[in-house]
């Protein structure tokens, strides 16, 4: 994914030059006038698929981009939450469910997009849950019934296929994949 240009420099409003810095072997921002390197790394995505008697918890997107498809509790991390809370946060925000993690499911890479999905299997502490401001609707969904040609997010799409497979026949470990969109419908392959 080429991420986009950084034209000056945040620090003292320099013109950057893109080059290999020193020790280093990918081509990076830097500043000539103040040697800052600006990084542009990966954004975090937390999620949570959530439990309670046997359904999951799916949430209706009310922002872009997907607006009006479905998916799991997720977002992006912000600076001093690890990503279980980062996961639990989403949770609170969007479906107003209070959830307790208690495994790692996934870990996918999405290098086209610069994320990297983190995904936990948690319980909800109650049964209460709500619509949050990011979504229009907010149910728990029993595994027959997920809308599979309404989810926001082909990421999505593969982490339920994965766990509804699981639920039949319990898969011991998280999973560990790396996503492209120019692969077949089923591409990815378990680290």
């Amino acid at each position: 994914m080429s991420a986009t240009p950084i034209l000056y420099c945040s620090h003292c409003g320099a013109k950057v030059e893109y080059r290999i810095p020193p020790g280093e072997t990918v081509v990076r921002a830097v500043c000539p006038a103040c040697h800052i390197i600006h990084y542009q790394n990966p954004k975090i995505v937390a999620g949570c698929i959530v439990e309670w008697q046997g359904d999951i918890l799916l949430c209706r997107r009310a922002i872009e981009p997907r607006r009006g498809l479905w998916t799991i509790p997720a977002g992006f991390m912000e600076l001093g939450e690890s990503t279980e809370e980062a996961a639990a946060r989403e949770t609170l925000e969007e479906a107003k469910a209070v959830v307790d993690i208690y495994s790692l499911y996934a870990v996918f890479s999405l290098p086209h997009v610069g994320q990297v999905y983190v995904v936990f299997r948690g319980r909800l502490r109650t049964s209460e849950y709500g619509v949050g401001e990011e979504s229009l609707e907010v149910q728990m969904t029993s595994l027959d019934k997920i809308p599979w040609n309404e989810l926001a997010f082909p990421v999505i799409r593969e982490i339920l296929e994965r766990y509804v497979k699981d639920r039949e026949q319990p898969h011991s470990g998280a999973h560990f994949a790396s996503l492209s969109p120019s692969s077949p419908s089923h591409p990815y392959e378990d680290a």
